[in-house]
């Protein structure tokens, strides 16, 4: 979206253009007026897609620039920046079409909600929108972080998809050990302690970026910074990443809490992940007895069986039966792989990807973004390196 942005604030100018410049699509400052007196005297040849107007200095007898302003650029979107609305100014405002009006200091939540409603008016291409997938323990130690800081890997490597992965465990949290030797600088405290600043750039810059596409968001460091953290905060933290990255991966842990609960709320998908033994299947039906209590339906709800082995004396079968679900997916046991990437902090992909496992992950991005076979051959393709004349 291309803007011009009449201001005499040469840093408001620079706040918004950083602002826009982080939404997807980007918004862009194309040119510059100092003032509407300047703005009605030297018209752009080109419309702009939005103007954006700041009229804080604005003397009384220029009001009704606004109404020419809005003749002169009938078919763009306008927005007005103001510090003290006043009446006048707000009757021509409206009468010149401007139907966003915010007040400053510009408040970046409402900046980002008015470019939003400005994109779905005009029909500009919209931001993406991201799919929340959790992954949760049924029992402890059944490989839920293993697989989910490698799935989030493997959708950003294998399906060209940008991917962004959050640590919701309460505390010790250490997924990017799994997948990174880089020490996070932020976490998700630190994020929820500056909550207004949230907004694309900022969440970019508190990752640890794994790849160009994937990106982790560390869980708190510190237990006592945890009590910080509310469920409102959450609902900020996914709705800005859903609007930049195509899937967000939740590395749920297995304790269920405020913040824990509210991401599972919002999630498109739940992936219990479990192994075939008593403890695991005993524990999976209490689980999955919690989703039903708050009303989940069972298709958001995936099975996934981890270290699995055929030929047990337990089956995929009776596991079926005693949950009453459906396993959607089974990742083998692939020790030896799994161990030397969780020990060298490398995704299994990057470490051996010719292993059970990095299959097994390559078929579970297929079903999660359910591919063509035609289009699923290629992910093969660029994990096992055949081409066709092999």
């Amino acid at each position: 979206m291309k803007a011009l942005m009449i201001s005499r604030d040469s840093l408001l100018h620079a706040e918004v253009a950083a602002q826009g410049s982080a939404r997807m699509p980007a918004m862009q400052l194309v040119a510059s007026r100092n003032g509407l007196r300047d703005a009605v005297e030297r018209q752009l040849p080109e419309m702009p897609d939005l103007v954006i107007v700041d009229a804080s200095d604005a003397a009384p007898d220029e009001t009704e620039l606004l109404e020419r302003l809005g003749k002169l650029y009938s078919s763009s979107s306008f927005m007005l920046l103001t510090r003290e609305p006043q009446q006048d100014l707000l009757i021509r405002a409206m009468r010149a079409g401007m139907r966003e009006v915010l007040q400053l200091p510009l408040v970046h939540s409402a900046f980002h909600e008015a470019m939003s409603r400005i994109e779905v008016a005009t029909g500009v291409s919209q931001t993406r929108d991201g799919k929340v997938l959790a992954f949760i323990s049924c029992k402890g130690g059944s490989g839920a972080t293993f697989l989910s800081t490698n799935f989030g890997y493997a959708l950003a490597a294998l399906a060209d998809k940008k991917v962004l992965l959050i640590d919701l465990h309460g505390q010790f949290g250490d997924a990017t050990l799994y997948v990174s030797d880089q020490k996070p600088t932020m976490t998700l405290s630190d994020i929820c302690a500056q909550i207004s600043r949230m907004d694309g750039s900022f969440l970019d810059s508190c990752l640890v970026h794994v790849a160009s596409n994937f990106g982790v968001l560390a869980a708190a460091d510190d237990p006592n910074h945890a009590v910080d953290m509310k469920p409102e905060h959450m609902d900020a933290i996914l709705r800005v990443a859903r609007q930049h990255y195509d899937f967000i991966v939740l590395d749920v842990g297995r304790q269920i809490d405020a913040i824990s609960l509210r991401a599972l709320d919002q999630a498109d998908t739940i992936h219990p992940v479990l192994q075939l033994a008593l403890p695991d299947i005993r524990d999976g039906r209490r689980l999955l007895d919690i989703f039903r209590s708050l009303g989940y339906p069972s298709d958001r709800t995936r099975l996934i069986v981890n270290r699995y082995e055929k030929g047990g004396k337990l089956r995929l079968m009776d596991l079926e039966q005693a949950l009453g679900a459906d396993v959607v997916h089974t990742v083998p046991n692939d020790y030896l792989s799994a161990t030397d990437s969780v020990n060298q902090g490398i995704p299994v992909l990057q470490l051996s990807r010719s292993s059970a496992v990095a299959r097994s992950l390559a078929e579970l991005v297929e079903l999660v973004t359910a591919r063509r076979v035609s289009e699923s051959k290629g992910l093969f393709d660029r994990l096992f390196g055949r081409h066709d004349n092999d």
